[in-house]
């Protein structure tokens, strides 16, 4: 069993949103998306923004997600 799942990240990650307004990460592949460009940037030399449980980039990644440590934006917010 992977933990966090998915569900709880999700729900973490979509905590603040108002009710009507589109969720931040409305799918799995948004989450596997996001863990997959920070486990990148950690392999290529980027600092852990928490102290790392392992040394797995995406067990790290998904744990920085999970504690709000990274942002998951949408494409649009990411150009402004």
């Amino acid at each position: 069993m992977i933990h966090p799942s998915y569900v709880e990240v999700m729900k973490v990650v979509n905590e603040g949103v108002v009710i009507g307004e589109e969720p931040v990460v409305n799918s799995r592949y948004s989450i596997v998306l996001a863990a997959a460009k920070r486990a990148r940037q950690l392999i290529d030399g980027a600092e852990p923004m928490q102290k790392p449980a392992c040394s797995k980039p995406l067990s790290i990644a998904v744990a920085e997600i999970f504690n709000g440590n990274v942002k998951i934006v949408s494409e649009e917010e990411s150009r402004r």
